[in-house]
């Protein structure tokens, strides 16, 4: 009878182990990555939301960046990585884009979506449709009204292919039958020089990209990708205002593997609800003009979803010569 119980107890114990270890989590440092380098959104929202969690979790959270191909090799990173919690990913829609993306490009996706559980938006920024000062466009009629006269004549530039701004540019172009000329550049510094430079006439960036350079009068803004008004832009209209049916944002999200224990996945909820209050992480945000559009998971899960379908329709449209 000894020998039995000591069986049995030998074999619970470790199950008893994971069970206690899951219920006191977090007991050791959070690994936070970011799948691109300092700078970006997903960067500049983890730095000062890191501190913020810690508090909330009372253990260390450091900000990793495994950067390369896009946010492609982190995110496949965070994919195969021990499904305990102690490995959270922040990340922009390029989660949607890229596996959509290599699926349009005939390459197996190097992760999908499904292998991923959103934990919560943390913002959602829309793009400011910008034009160079130069260029005749005082509206964004008038810039659609001249694409169409000359279809491809008329240059946008990027940050790179299905980055924000390359998206945010189809999606218009898709919603308002025309067409333009792609220069795709490797960032969103080196979209900006292309326009304020006259190497470009028209692109799609972020509200803190964008304006600096309009309070100098470097460029000209017709309208956001956004649903209502920006209060550091009150007389921009949003293109859906324009009568043109399309949303685009460059959102930043907490996500973690599938297989991470329910009960993880509530404590990591529940701390990214009290971090993303914290009066330093919002002090910090707004500084950014990068302010938090929190939504929880359930409601993150269904905006993720219409989002990214929408992101996806518009690969599948981009001509083959976009795609390469």
């Amino acid at each position: 009878m000894v020998r039995i119980v000591l069986a049995v107890l030998l074999v619970l114990s470790p199950l008893a182990a994971d069970v206690a270890a899951q219920q006191s989590y977090p007991t050791r440092p959070i690994t936070l990555v970011s799948p691109y380098p300092p700078g970006g959104a997903a960067d500049l929202t983890g730095r000062p939301l890191a501190p913020a969690l810690e508090r909330a979790l009372k253990q260390p959270v450091v900000v990793v960046n495994r950067v390369g191909a896009g946010g492609a090799v982190g995110t496949q990173f965070v994919s195969t990585a021990p499904a305990d919690g102690y490995t959270l990913m922040i990340t922009v829609f390029s989660i949607s884009t890229i596996p959509e993306a290599d699926r349009v490009a005939g390459r197996k996706p190097r992760f999908t979506r499904d292998q991923f559980v959103p934990v919560a938006r943390i913002n959602a920024d829309p793009t400011m449709l910008i034009v160079h000062p130069s260029t005749p466009w005082k509206s964004v009629k008038e810039l659609i009204a001249d694409a169409k006269k000359r279809p491809n004549e008329i240059i946008f530039s990027s940050a790179g292919p299905y980055t924000v701004a390359h998206m945010s540019m189809e999606v218009f172009m898709q919603t308002a039958g025309v067409k333009m000329r792609h220069l795709p550049t490797t960032g969103g510094g080196p979209a900006m020089t292309a326009l304020l430079g006259g190497h470009a006439f028209v692109t799609a960036l972020s509200t803190g990209a964008v304006s600096p350079q309009a309070a100098a009068g470097k460029l000209r803004v017709l309208a956001n990708s956004g649903s209502k008004r920006l209060a550091a832009f009150p007389d921009t209209p949003t293109l859906k205002e324009l009568g043109y049916d399309m949303e685009v944002y460059l959102w930043t999200g907490m996500f973690v593997r599938k297989e991470v224990p329910p009960d993880v996945i509530n404590t990591v909820r529940t701390a990214v609800r009290q971090a993303v209050q914290d009066p330093e992480f919002v002090k910090a945000s707004h500084k950014m003009q990068m302010p938090p559009d929190y939504l929880d998971a359930p409601e993150f899960k269904v905006w993720w979803d219409k989002d990214s379908e929408m992101l996806a329709k518009a690969i599948r449209a981009i001509p083959p010569v976009e795609s390469k």
